[in-house]
């Protein structure tokens, strides 16, 4: 099973594949996908929402793990970014991916196995889960990655059940 996780942003939308089979799991690729201030807002939604449609079907994905929207920390870029959740949503259920949503809190407990864990924290425990020599970079696939695993965290035992 190919998952993708996405740390959705305007600005910068992270990205991360893990493949996990009944022998574990393990990372296939990262990345990010970068827009420009200075283009249209759907323009931008747009980009996005094509370029992780490319990477479903390059990896040949079969489900998505991203990172739901937090309003605690600032309401006015959080209307930009549910607007991004929509449209990488809309493209992958047309792809026939589904899609999960986790909040921070569920990745970080998924993660780090505390709901208190920083940004350094969670990075570490990536790269310690998927057996890295360092920390993925940028950040935003860190926490893609992220992602991946709390879906597997998640459900892993439904998985198991489906497989035997």
């Amino acid at each position: 099973m190919f998952i993708l996780g996405i740390d959705p942003g305007l600005a910068t939308t992270g990205w991360g594949v893990v493949e996990y089979t009944k022998q574990g799991f393990w990372p296939v690729s990262f990345g990010i996908i970068k827009t420009e201030s200075k283009e249209r807002l759907q323009d931008r939604i747009f980009t996005l929402a094509e370029d992780i449609s490319t990477v479903a079907r390059k990896y040949k994905i079969d489900v998505c793990s991203m990172e739901d929207i937090y309003f605690a920390r600032n309401i006015t870029s959080a209307v930009p970014v549910a607007k991004v959740i929509g449209a990488l949503t809309y493209k992958l259920m047309e792809m026939e991916i589904p899609v999960s949503f986790f909040s921070p809190l569920q990745i970080k407990m998924a993660v780090t196995g505390t709901g208190t864990a920083d940004k350094h924290q969670i990075q570490e425990m990536v790269r310690l889960h998927l057996k890295l020599d360092k920390i993925p970079r940028p950040d935003h696939a860190a926490d893609a990655l992220a992602d991946c695993i709390c879906y597997i965290q998640y459900n892993s035992g439904d998985e198991r059940l489906r497989r035997n």
